[in-house]
């Protein structure tokens, strides 16, 4: 794991920076800027949303005495988007509005809920429940 999170450290920013260079040579440096400058509103703007709804969604659900299970992969997804769409680039700009649209968001949580229930399952992972009441 760790050196997947290496390289990827060294190629995102790498890819990152050989995509703005191309933007600015074809696009012009301003409209470029202005792009980034975009996508990062853009992405605040839709991921406050995402957020309150999921935040609204949990609370129902724990309302109505139901784990909001799938609800804190949504959160997890929306704020790793987010935190994505204000890193400067357009790779990342794609993979943040990728987790924060409903519709491309649940591929991954399906994936994601794949890889719990696998690790679950082998024991890797074990839920402990401390609750005294």
């Amino acid at each position: 794991m760790g050196k997947i999170l290496l390289l990827l450290l060294i190629v995102v920013p790498a890819l990152e920076i050989a995509v703005l260079i191309l933007a600015g040579n074809t696009f012009g440096i301003l409209v470029t800027i202005l792009l980034i400058i975009l996508t990062g509103v853009l992405g605040a703007a839709l991921a406050k949303k995402e957020g309150l709804n999921a935040i609204r969604t949990a609370q129902m659900q724990a309302s109505q005495g139901q784990i909001p299970s799938g609800v804190i992969l949504d959160g997890v997804c929306i704020l790793v988007g987010a935190v994505l769409l204000l890193t400067p680039g357009f790779i990342t700009d794609g993979v943040g509005f990728f987790l924060l649209l409903p519709q491309t968001r649940a591929i991954l949580k399906g994936f994601l809920q794949r890889i719990f229930e696998k690790l679950i399952n082998s024991g890797k992972v074990v839920f402990i429940n401390n609750r005294r009441w």
